[in-house]
């Protein structure tokens, strides 16, 4: 029997077989509502009200939803948390930084600090994937940056400041898959920054950051420096437009519009008690079917490590998981492969607040039903 040939019966697949762990799953009533502005929203000037209030209400939104304290500014410009560790390189980072790597991820954060010629070489704590690293003050270090939940393993820590850390110094915390999933005290970090296309449930192409009055007093201050920085990496420009509810550049107007729909609906349901709820609900049926699975189990073998953003299942020898994921694909559950620089034996599943916990039930149900149709 080959993959093509395996049908699952209807009664058994999830509602909406969309397990992607970005882009993820984007709410169908999000959909329609921006093909109902579609005619006044989309191709319209960005510096215009039209376009300005599905701005400030996104921000508003994340406000709302973060419980952001006093001071704290959202602030979002164009390319995605790929620009922004380009951003923070140019605009946050003074002098030295010092990272917690454990995935792909951080990783890229850590290259960029590293090729910067104008930065000195900074700390690294590494920990292998399936693990975590944790930062530590270190005098001289006036950034620290972590990832909360680290995309390519389904690992997760809490935000915390560094006890100890030099005054003054920053910490950035990588929340582009955990934001909006996990937990967080946005007082614990002075910025928080994640993506539209994973909990937010919306297209890619922006950055989104809370960040504290320190940050951004050091980002005007590194400017003032008169360090050369590209016009589209620059922070003070992207504070600045951000106040005036835009982005520097024209901005992905649907991914703004489905972004802010996503949290007014997570507003709407409690909040981000309700999301972090929903995505533990989902987190415990994953988890719960491979820790009784006899031939599954979750990568991440401490159980205070595993995310309720995305989980990592490994299976045992002489079960395929590319097989799964290609016979899920054949019938409609999509994006459960892993990420493929990981290269192990298993799926990855998006926990996000979008994802019905009934869904990822009816999910380990239909892996149960491939695997004994692949044996």
């Amino acid at each position: 029997m080959t993959v093509t040939d395996i049908r699952i019966p209807d009664a058994i697949k999830p509602v909406d077989g969309r397990f992607g762990s970005g882009p993820s799953k984007v709410r169908p009533e999000g959909v329609e509502a921006l093909s109902a502005v579609s005619r006044t929203f989309m191709g319209t000037s960005h510096r215009q009200a039209t376009v300005k209030d599905h701005v400030a209400r996104l921000r508003r939104g994340l406000g709302e939803f973060f419980s952001m304290p006093d001071g704290y500014e959202v602030i979002l410009s164009n390319g995605g948390t790929s620009a922004f560790w380009e951003v923070a390189t140019f605009g946050l980072v003074r002098e030295k930084a010092q990272f917690a790597e454990f995935g792909e991820f951080g990783a890229k954060f850590v290259q960029a600090v590293t090729d910067a010629p104008f930065l000195a070489e900074p700390t690294v704590h590494r920990a292998p994937g399936g693990q975590a690293a944790y930062l530590t003050a270190e005098a001289g270090v006036d950034v620290y940056a972590t990832v909360q939940n680290e995309t390519s393993t389904g690992v997760a820590v809490p935000v915390r400041r560094v006890e100890g850390a030099d005054r003054g110094a920053l910490l950035l915390t990588d929340a582009t898959s955990g934001g909006g999933s996990l937990d967080v005290d946005v007082r614990e970090t002075d910025v928080y920054y994640l993506a539209p296309q994973k909990a937010l449930g919306s297209d890619g192409g922006i950055w989104l950051a809370l960040m504290s009055p320190a940050a951004i007093e050091r980002a005007f201050e590194i400017k003032a420096t008169k360090r050369y920085i590209p016009q589209f990496l620059d922070l003070v420009t992207a504070i600045e437009q951000s106040r005036l509810e835009q982005t520097y550049n024209t901005p992905a107007l649907a991914t703004v519009f489905l972004a802010a729909e996503q949290v007014d609906w997570m507003n709407a349901q409690g909040g981000l008690s309700w999301a972090v709820k929903r995505s533990a609900e989902s987190a415990a049926a994953i988890y719960g079917w491979a820790d009784r699975s006899s031939f599954a189990e979750p990568f991440v073998t401490d159980p205070a490590l595993r995310s309720a953003a995305v989980a990592t299942i490994d299976f045992a020898e002489g079960i395929d998981a590319a097989q799964i994921a290609k016979v899920l694909r054949a019938n409609d559950v999509v994006d459960t492969e892993p990420y493929r620089k990981l290269g192990r034996n298993q799926l990855r599943v998006a926990l996000y607040p979008t994802v019905d916990p009934s869904d990822v039930t009816a999910l380990t149900t239909c892996i149960d039903y491939v695997v004994e149709r692949l044996s």
